[in-house]
């Protein structure tokens, strides 16, 4: 397993960044044994390249990394034990704090489900305020997914630098979640329902007309979803929703097999596996 060197002062910030992003991936691959697709690799790279090119600012000012909250000692309706944890990062600047949590989600989606994120960032302010017994003026969401036009002007860099500086300053990942710290029980009633269900093994879908409804990007549920999903073909609503098509359109068992996705996501897995 290669061992890690500290910056090199001549080498910039983003050779640096990809440098530990390889580290890294190695390490992890040496300890869990497993390894990613080169699309999905090189996915997960340009969203930490992306973040520095547009919340550089953000990332400099960031006091406290990767900070491990635990709300311990929770119990469920069965009497089930379970802890809530999660893992924020900091910016303690000019006599304000405010706390960051990073999603790979995209956020067009986050910005229509508020709700879901606030939830959870009220659980991790109750734990930073109630149980740490520090300040907050702030919560927010860093969604790291980049638009589907920045990821190909991101691809087309070489070619068209100046769409690619275009359309970073029209990405925003950055989205303030207000918090309220008085629903926290809700929410934590909500993971022990959770808790109890995965343990009963009751694992139901939603139902096949939720899998057809629009949600971003114009892209419907099946296709958001359940497309990254190994076992849909088992899944009774994912079986039915392949029926809401019209006869004619219906796909055969090697439509499916062959199914590779939007040409977007075709030629980003061709460019990663060449580059590999």
């Amino acid at each position: 397993m290669p061992k890690s060197n500290g910056p090199d002062p001549n080498e910039s910030i983003e050779d640096f960044i990809v440098r530990r992003f390889e580290e890294n991936f190695q390490r992890l691959r040496f300890e869990n044994g497993h390894g990613l697709a080169p699309e999905v690799k090189e996915a997960a790279k340009r969203q930490v390249l992306l973040y520095w090119r547009r919340l550089r600012e953000v990332a400099e000012t960031i006091t406290d990394t990767e900070v491990r909250l635990s709300l311990p000692g929770q119990v469920t309706s069965k009497k089930r034990k379970f802890n809530i944890e999660g893992v924020v990062d900091i910016v303690r600047e000019e006599g304000r704090t405010v706390m960051y949590d990073l999603k790979t989600h995209d956020p067009e989606y986050i910005r229509e489900n508020l709700g879901e994120y606030e939830a959870q960032l009220n659980v991790y302010a109750h734990i930073w305020q109630n149980l740490r017994k520090q300040e907050l003026n702030e919560t927010a969401v860093i969604a790291t997914r980049p638009s589907d036009a920045l990821d190909a002007a991101w691809i087309n860099r070489d070619r068209n630098a100046s769409a690619l500086e275009d359309e970073l300053e029209r990405w925003n990942p950055v989205i303030p979640i207000p918090f309220d710290t008085r629903h926290v029980q809700d929410t934590i009633e909500k993971f022990a329902n959770t808790v109890d269900r995965i343990e009963d093994g009751v694992y139901i879908p939603p139902p096949p007309s939720h899998l057809s409804k629009k949600e971003i990007r114009d892209e419907t549920f099946a296709t958001r979803v359940c497309r990254n999903c190994d076992v849909r073909f088992s899944c009774l609503s994912f079986r039915e929703y392949l029926k809401t098509y019209r006869p004619k359109e219906l796909p055969k068992f090697r439509d499916i097999y062959e199914d590779a996705g939007a040409e977007q996501d075709r030629e980003a897995r061709i460019d990663a596996g060449l580059e590999t």
